[in-house]
């Protein structure tokens, strides 16, 4: 099996619902996306509609996953650059595969997926993205065809004492 794949698709109660508890499982098991444990959709929602508000300005793209049961299985977020000599390159955000579909390749496909649908927007050239240092997610992006280009030691603060680096990786698509 494997997830079929949407970009911007409707925002209707059953997505947002979807993608607040994806969010909310992902980071209780660890996932690297912007909160720490313990958390619940109620705290991430006002993020959520931060990522709502900048779609319905069409300044972000999202893309989800859906398992075979038609649930909110991973996410993406694409998200065009606005200033004018950066249009060029996009930014992607809180890049998610739920825990139980992990380990069978979906993060992968999520990420060609990311790409298939920045190679669809007119004049990328570029994606973007960063992550918490600590997790090794720069290796799998690394696998994925991401080159590390900028590290900021100690920029993510975890919890007091659990200080991160944010690593900044850059995917050419030319």
């Amino acid at each position: 099996m494997s997830l079929a794949f949407r970009l911007d698709p409707p925002v209707d109660p059953a997505l947002r619902d979807g993608v607040l508890a994806l969010w909310a499982d992902v980071t209780n098991a660890g996932g690297a996306v912007g909160f720490v444990p313990p958390t619940t959709p109620e705290e991430i929602r006002p993020e959520f509609v931060r990522h709502l508000a900048a779609m319905a300005e069409g300044r972000t793209r999202l893309l989800v996953g859906y398992d075979e049961e038609g649930a909110v299985a991973a996410t993406a977020f694409l998200t065009h650059n606005t200033h004018r000599l950066m249009r060029h390159w996009i930014w992607l955000y809180t890049v998610m595969v739920h825990p139980r579909h992990q380990g069978k390749g979906y993060g992968r496909d999520l990420m060609a997926a990311v790409e298939d649908a920045a190679r669809s927007l007119e004049g990328t050239d570029a994606i973007r993205l960063t992550c918490r240092g600590g997790t090794g997610l720069e290796h799998f992006y690394g696998s994925c065809g991401y080159k590390e280009v900028g590290r900021v030691p100690g920029a993510i603060r975890v919890a007091p004492g659990d200080d991160r680096d944010d690593i900044v990786l850059l995917r050419e698509l030319r």
